[in-house]
């Protein structure tokens, strides 16, 4: 039997450290082009939501990540809020994103909204959507 996570195991600011400490774990893994490291960072049912509304599944975007078809240069972080509500948590950031997407280098101001949900490996992100602001 295996031993789920209970939210009632960590008081709420606890987890919204979690989740914020799993945010920049993501980021550093981005930056570094490291798939195996956001393999385990993000559950199997990830799927990104880019700018362009494109729903990608994790497996596509970790590919894309290892061909260099999109590559994270820095991720500069500017605001971040959570909330937690029970087995699932929501981070809302803003960061300024320095990217090669298919070719074309720009920075994005974007605002993304990433799902945590409390899985029994613990936290985990299951889907963000981006938008830019």
């Amino acid at each position: 039997m295996t031993n789920t996570p209970q939210p009632t195991d960590t008081h709420s600011q606890g987890i919204e450290q979690q989740i914020l400490k799993l945010y920049r774990a993501q980021n550093a893994a981005m930056t570094a082009r490291d798939t195996q490291r956001l393999d385990t960072l993000l559950d199997d049912r990830y799927v990104a939501v880019h700018i362009g509304g494109y729903r990608q599944p994790k497996r596509e975007w970790l590919d894309q990540i290892r061909t260099g078809e999109m590559a994270y240069h820095s991720i500069q972080e500017q605001s971040t809020a959570v909330t937690v509500d029970g087995r699932t948590a929501m981070l809302e950031a803003k960061a300024l994103v320095d990217a090669t997407i298919y070719g074309g280098r720009a920075t994005w101001p974007l605002l993304s909204r990433t799902t945590f949900a409390l899985t029994p490996e613990g936290w985990k992100a299951i889907s963000s959507e981006a938008t830019t602001y």
